[in-house]
């Protein structure tokens, strides 16, 4: 089985800087994942910028199960937030919030985040996050993450805004494989131009094989796809 994960920048088109669905589905198709998670995706909104990219995307790839799930509406009305695509069909999907910090600690930008959360009927719990930008955002992701993760028949994917040396991801370490341990040299996600730090991750349970590990040298949206193949 083939893992994605990819933050599309709502499909926008890296270089040309418009929404390209056609480019996102191709980075997608040429790997021939049988599940994707999905970063920055917005939803049906009043902004006719805003529609229901996941949805879209499933259809141009041919992954016909999808699920989108919502962590902010922009302006009270334009939803954003992570999406999954999968061949195998999703039994249940849910959203979970992450906990905004309370009070912030930090003057950076904060913005609220949500963890996608999907049982598939091969008996796979997959869950899609978007780490925040900020150390106490990180804190309640992987705090988040905790509570929800499974030892057996799980995946966690996503764009986690933080290096691989970072101690906030010890606790994920403990409990699941990192696929990039696979990698021969280290490879680096973004910016997809000229990538200079790796901040997308697949990890899984210990009881997955994790098969062979890439980050391919892609440029579609501003993230390189990071994939993996597994056997469970």
């Amino acid at each position: 089985m083939k893992l994605m994960v990819y933050n599309t920048q709502h499909c926008l088109n890296y270089l040309e800087k418009y929404i390209d669905f056609p480019l996102i589905a191709k980075v997608i198709k040429e790997f021939s994942p049988d599940i994707v998670g999905l970063n920055e995706m917005r939803g049906f909104g009043t902004s006719e910028e805003y529609q229901d990219q996941t949805g879209i995307l499933s259809k141009l790839t041919g992954l016909e199960h999808y699920y989108f799930a919502e962590a902010i509406k922009f302006g009270g009305v334009n939803p954003y937030g992570n999406g999954l695509l999968s061949k195998e069909p999703i039994v249940k999907a849910e959203r979970i919030y992450v906990p905004d910090p309370t009070p912030k600690q930090y003057d950076g930008y904060y913005e609220t985040r949500c963890l996608l959360k999907a049982e598939l009927a091969n008996g796979l719990t997959v869950l899609v996050i978007h780490f925040g930008l900020n150390p106490d955002e990180q804190e309640n992701a992987v705090q988040t993450v905790l509570k929800h993760v499974k030892d057996e028949k799980c995946i966690l994917m996503g764009d986690f805004n933080v290096e691989p040396n970072e101690k906030v991801l010890l606790p994920i370490r403990e409990r699941m494989k990192d696929a990039a341990d696979l990698f021969e040299k280290p490879l680096f996600s973004f910016p997809s131009d000229f990538p200079k730090k790796k901040i997308d991750y697949i990890f899984v349970s210990r009881d997955i094989e994790i098969v062979s590990a890439d980050i391919p040298a892609v440029i579609g949206a501003d993230h390189r796809p990071h994939i993996a193949e597994i056997k469970f």
